[in-house]
C-alpha cells in the first residue's frame, strides 16, 4: 500500500520552544484544510520541546519529529524541513506563531487556481506574548506582474530599508523553492530567498489578517540583535570569522538571475536592477571591505581577551 502523499508539508524549524509550541502546533492541527504534513526539526532542544513535540507526533500520524543532537543552527534547521518535504506545496511554521483556521486552506485556493503563483501569503498581525494584537502589517508583496523584472525591481524597493519578511511564512511551490539555495547562513537570506523566488513567479497576497507573528524578547531578532551574533545564530560554524554579509547578498542576487528561467531580456533588466541596489548599497559594501582589512586586529583584540595575561606583556609580540 502507497503511503498518501500529502498537498501541504509544513516545516517546523525549533529550538527550545516550549513557551509557545503548544498553541503554534494547535493552530496547525485547528486548520479547515487538512491534508498535510507537519514536519518538525529539533535543533537539540533542552527544555520541553522534546516531550510537547512527542506528544503530538504521537496523537497525529500527519506529524513527523525528527531531532538533532547538535544544535546544527537556524540556516540548516530551515532548509532541512523543507528537504524533508513531501507536498507539492511548502509553508515554513515557526514555534511561536499562530495561523488562523483558514489560513491553509485559502492560500492552497490560490495556487490551485493561479499557476503563474509561486507564494501565496495572508496579511499578518503583530501579537505580543500574551496573543494580544500589537500592530497590523502592510507587507504590500502582492506582486502580479507577468515580467519577472517588474517584480523584481518592486520587491527591492519594498525591502530597500528593511522588512519583517511576512511573505516568508506563506504557502509557497515546493518544486521551485527546492531548487534555491533555500535559506542560507547570513542574517536576511530570508529576504534573499523572496528575491529569488519572485524571479520564478507572482507573489499573491490574500486581503485577510490570517497569520499572527508573535513579538517577545526571546525572538531572533531580539535575541541576536548585531549582525556577528546574528550569523553565529544561523550558522554556528560562522561564530568570530569574518563574513561579508551585503558582499553575500549582491552575489546571490546576481546567481539567482543567472539561474532564473526568464529570458535574456528579462536577466538583463534585472541586472540593470542591481545597478539601482548597487546605488543604494555601496557604502555598506565598502564598510565591508573596511572590516575585512581590519579583521587580523580584530581577531588579535578576541585573543588578548581571552587571555588577559597577555595584554600586559608585549614580549610574544
Amino acid at each position: 500500500m502507497n503511503e498518501h502523499q500529502p498537498l501541504v508539508s509544513i516545516g517546523m524549524p525549533v529550538y527550545n520552544g516550549e513557551s509557545f509550541l503548544k498553541n503554534a502546533i494547535q493552530s496547525i492541527l485547528e486548520q479547515t484544510f487538512q491534508d498535510f504534513e507537519l514536519i518538525i526539526s529539533d535543533n537539540a532542544s533542552t527544555d520541553k520541546t522534546q516531550e510537547i513535540c512527542r506528544f503530538y507526533a504521537a496523537q497525529d500520524q500527519r506529524i513527523h519529529y525528527y531531532r538533532n543532537e547538535q544544535n546544527m543552527g537556524a540556516a540548516w534547521n530551515q532548509s532541512q524541513v523543507v528537504k524533508l518535504a513531501k507536498g507539492d506545496y511548502f509553508k515554513w511554521a515557526h514555534h511561536d506563531d499562530i495561523c488562523a483556521t483558514q489560513l491553509l486552506e485559502k492560500s492552497v485556493q490560490v495556487l490551485n487556481k493561479n499557476p503563474s503563483v509561486v507564494l501565496c501569503y495572508p496579511q499578518t498581525m503583530i501579537i505580543n506574548h500574551l496573543g494580544a494584537s500589537v500592530e497590523k502589517c502592510s507587507d504590500g508583496f502582492n506582486l502580479r506582474s507577468t515580467k519577472p523584472h517588474q517584480r523584481f525591481r518592486k520587491y527591492h524597493h519594498l525591502v530597500r530599508y528593511g522588512n519583517i519578511c511576512n511573505p516568508f511564512h506563506g504557502l509557497i511551490r515546493t518544486n521551485i523553492l527546492k531548487k534555491t539555495p533555500i535559506v542560507g547562513g547570513y542574517p536576511s537570506s530570508d529576504l534573499v530567498l523572496l528575491g529569488e523566488l519572485v524571479l520564478h513567479g507572482e507573489f499573491y497576497e490574500i486581503p485577510e489578517t490570517l497569520f499572527f507573528k508573535r513579538d517577545h524578547p526571546d525572538n531572533s531578532i531580539r535575541a541576536y540583535p548585531t549582525y556577528r551574533e546574528r550569523i553565529a545564530w544561523y550558522d554556528p560554524t560562522k561564530k568570530n570569522k569574518l563574513y561579508l554579509t551585503k558582499w553575500k547578498w549582491l552575489l546571490e542576487y546576481l546567481r539567482a538571475i543567472r539561474a532564473a528561467p526568464i529570458s535574456l531580456l528579462e536577466k538583463f533588466l534585472c541586472y540593470v536592477q542591481m545597478l539601482q541596489w548597487l546605488t543604494w548599497n555601496w557604502l555598506w559594501l565598502i564598510k565591508d571591505l573596511f572590516k575585512a582589512l581590519m579583521w587580523p586586529l580584530f581577531k588579535l583584540f578576541l585573543y588578548l581577551r581571552a587571555n588577559p595575561k597577555l595584554a600586559g606583556n608585549t614580549s610574544f609580540l
